[in-house]
């Protein structure tokens, strides 16, 4: 759509987001983030439900995998250009695929096997990070936020280099908790303990309440996640210039559109 396409134009011209080398963890910093990283549990992940999710980037053997690839090259340049390290994902609605892009856009950068990839899920009053990735028997996300419990409780390593916090059921008071000062500590420890070369933040949608807004001073950049055919103009235009207000926006991601493969059949 054509105003999707303007907002992420404005974006490029209002925040210069450049698309640069990729990321590289010095040896000592990583020697020091693989103290706690073997110490995360494992999950195996099913592969044939994630499939039925959409969540194409772990196999790649759907071809609209590509694009998640395109979109990781382009945010790995900027937040090295930037000295940049988090990222909020979030969209101006409930309906949009946030969470399918941000999980996406996580296993695309797990796939190179020197992106140390951190997946945290804030979608607080609506979790879906663990129902897209069938993971069960999680620890509530409430009490990690509140300190109450270790990184190696909270998150599972779903991969060599990836590793992901989900959570076990809704929130109440979610803006209360986000913008707490726990919150802000557990949020620095899991930079300096993990020592991650990106973490994404999965948040809920801007239009519907005030999570998102208490939650961004928390982090680097942002990218939000509109809809095709859904997603208005002023929608996508308010929710564009509050994220400048407040953080570093690297762009707009388009979702949802249909099209037709072009003349080089790729």
């Amino acid at each position: 759509m054509e105003h999707i396409h303007t907002a992420m134009q404005k974006a490029r011209e209002q925040r210069g987001a450049s698309w640069l080398s990729e990321p590289a963890a010095s040896s000592s910093a990583r020697a020091v983030a693989d103290a706690p990283w073997p110490t995360l549990p494992v999950r195996q992940l099913d592969i044939e439900l994630m499939s039925r999710n959409r969540i194409v980037t772990m196999r790649r053997q759907d071809p609209s995998h590509a694009a998640f690839d395109i979109m990781r090259t382009r945010v790995l340049q900027a937040l090295q250009r930037n000295n940049w390290t988090s990222i909020a994902i979030t969209s101006p609605t409930p309906g949009c695929g946030k969470t399918m892009v941000c999980l996406n856009l996580a296993f695309s950068l797990a796939n190179r096997k020197d992106c140390r990839v951190v997946l945290v899920d804030l979608d607080l009053r609506r979790p879906q990070v663990a129902r897209l990735l069938g993971l069960d028997n999680l620890p509530l996300m409430e009490n990690f936020l509140r300190g109450q419990l270790d990184l190696a409780e909270a998150f599972v390593r779903c991969g060599d280099n990836i590793a992901i916090a989900a959570n076990a059921r809704p929130v109440r008071l979610a803006a209360e908790l986000l913008q707490g000062p726990e919150t802000a500590h557990v949020v620095k420890g899991i930079k300096q303990r993990l020592m991650p070369d990106v973490i994404l933040y999965d948040l809920p949608p801007m239009l519907t309440n005030d999570d998102v807004m208490a939650f961004l001073p928390n982090v680097d950049s942002a990218i939000l996640v509109a809809a095709a055919e859904a997603t208005t103009v002023n929608e996508a235009d308010i929710c564009e210039h509050e994220l400048s207000q407040k953080t570093n926006m690297l762009g707009v991601v388009l979702n949802k559109c249909r099209y037709t493969p072009d003349k080089y059949g790729y």
